[in-house]
């Protein structure tokens, strides 16, 4: 049976929190959406996956991780500039990390996205706008 899914989302989980860790940054990360957002917060969003097939039995598969970093309760400068360091960091830390969904798997970032006024539509006892980044992690496995 595979979990190749469940270990992509652990990978990102795991990317996310052992990043945050070694630039010291108290970064709350989640597998799925939270209950409640204190920023900085960290969480998969959602995965999707294609499926290519090159016969009967041999697919190859990239699920897709969303991933949200809510840095700061609004868009100012100082948020501004607390994302482009989290970012850039976490790019280069990323890179040096592929295989951390497997042996036989790779995972990167394959983009970002700022979210200047995003705010959590599940969560609707308070509706804060955060400042925020999407990260898209792919992985690639057989």
């Amino acid at each position: 049976m595979s979990t190749f899914q469940a270990d992509i989302r652990a990978a990102a989980v795991s990317l996310m929190t052992d990043y945050a860790a070694s630039a010291g940054i108290r970064l709350q990360v989640y597998a799925g959406r939270p209950a409640s957002i204190h920023p900085p917060t960290a969480f998969v969003d959602g995965i999707h996956e294609t499926i290519l097939y090159s016969g009967p039995t041999i697919r190859i598969r990239t699920p897709t991780v969303n991933m949200i970093v809510v840095h700061r309760l609004f868009d100012s400068a100082e948020a501004a500039a607390q994302k482009d360091a989290f970012v850039d960091g976490f790019l280069d830390y990323a890179l040096t990390r592929y295989h951390e969904a497997g042996a036989n798997t790779v995972i990167g970032v394959t983009a970002t996205e700022d979210l200047p006024n995003y705010s959590p539509e599940w969560i609707t006892e308070r509706r804060e706008v955060y400042y925020a980044t999407a990260i898209t992690m792919e992985g690639l496995g057989g």
